[in-house]
């Protein structure tokens, strides 16, 4: 059995060769009687991330190398890998150590037993406690409408041909790793993992980015957006109806409920308000429909190192 892993890089400098020596080492021990290819793409690293890829692969042909124009994203990246391995199993495994390697064994012998998809998930991390509170609050929303996901998150996975073929034949813009894979339905199995700490170079994953992830998450793997807009609508015409029948009793009477326009003001801001979110929310989907008929690619390759 081939077993591909799938490495998107960016700014890991440092990094690729101790991940490289780690999966080595595994198929060197635990693993000797499956083959393995590595493949990295460089997601438009500006560092040497690229030259230290390349020269892996000068010393092991099991090495393949793919480079951006750019910089297109960890899913484009991803996705590159996914189109290009060539394994009977694929493991998505990230550039900065932080997935433990050791894992591998476990997880292949939960595929060969079965699972077409084995998912190692976080339930924890050695990160700030910003980046914790972050990650609890968006993965407790995606839950609302994907329940299988667990509760930290992950991108540390196994996958079965068959899987990857059904991944890959996804011809969308602005994925979600998780949602997207769940979604299939293959025989699923979990296993817990606490996040290692970086110890290599420094993380690319700010804050707009996770906020980006977390909105492809919300609004291309969940209804809850709409349905938010919908809730809210009632809850306001119902309290607009309620507050028009107490004007209207008051004045029967003889009174008003209030006096002066701070009432008046109050109103018009609070629904002004929800009307702005409500169109940024449709704004998004328009937006995102927009670039699905555009059609523009996810990545484009610069140079293929096969």
């Amino acid at each position: 059995m081939k077993i591909s892993f799938v490495v998107a890089v960016y700014h890991n400098e440092g990094a690729l060769t101790k991940t490289y020596e780690k999966i080595h080492q595994v198929f060197s021990t635990d693993l000797k009687d499956h083959e393995y290819e590595i493949v990295f793409i460089d997601d438009g690293s500006k560092d040497g991330s690229l030259k230290e890829a390349l020269s892996l692969r000068e010393h092991d042909s099991q090495v393949k190398v793919i480079t951006f124009t750019r910089n297109f994203g960890q899913m484009a990246a991803m996705i590159a890998g996914f189109q290009e391995a060539t394994g009977d199993a694929i493991i998505n495994i990230s550039a900065d150590l932080q997935d433990p390697v050791e894992l591998i064994p476990q997880m292949v012998e939960h595929w060969q037993t079965g699972s077409e998809i084995v998912i190692c998930y976080r339930t924890d991390r050695s990160d700030t406690l910003s980046a914790k509170l972050f990650s609890r609050l968006a993965y407790g929303v995606l839950r609302m409408s994907l329940p299988q996901i667990p509760p930290g998150g992950f991108d540390f996975v196994l996958m079965d041909r068959k899987v990857m073929d059904v991944f890959n034949a996804i011809d969308v813009r602005h994925r979600f790793f998780q949602g997207d894979l769940l979604w299939t339905g293959y025989r699923t199995s979990f296993i817990p993992y606490v996040r290692l700490k970086r110890t290599i170079g420094k993380s690319q994953y700010n804050f707009g980015k996770k906020l980006k992830n977390f909105l492809d998450a919300v609004l291309d793997a969940s209804y809850l957006p709409i349905r938010f807009i919908s809730l809210v609508g009632l809850i306001t015409s119902a309290l607009g109806v309620l507050y028009s029948l107490t004007i209207i009793y008051s004045w029967f009477m003889g009174a008003t409920p209030f006096s002066g326009w701070a009432p008046l003001m109050i109103v018009i801001l609070l629904v002004g308000g929800l009307i702005m979110i409500m169109l940024g929310v449709i704004g998004e989907y328009v937006w995102r429909i927009n670039e699905e008929v555009r059609k523009r690619p996810n990545y484009l390759i610069r140079d293929k190192f096969l």
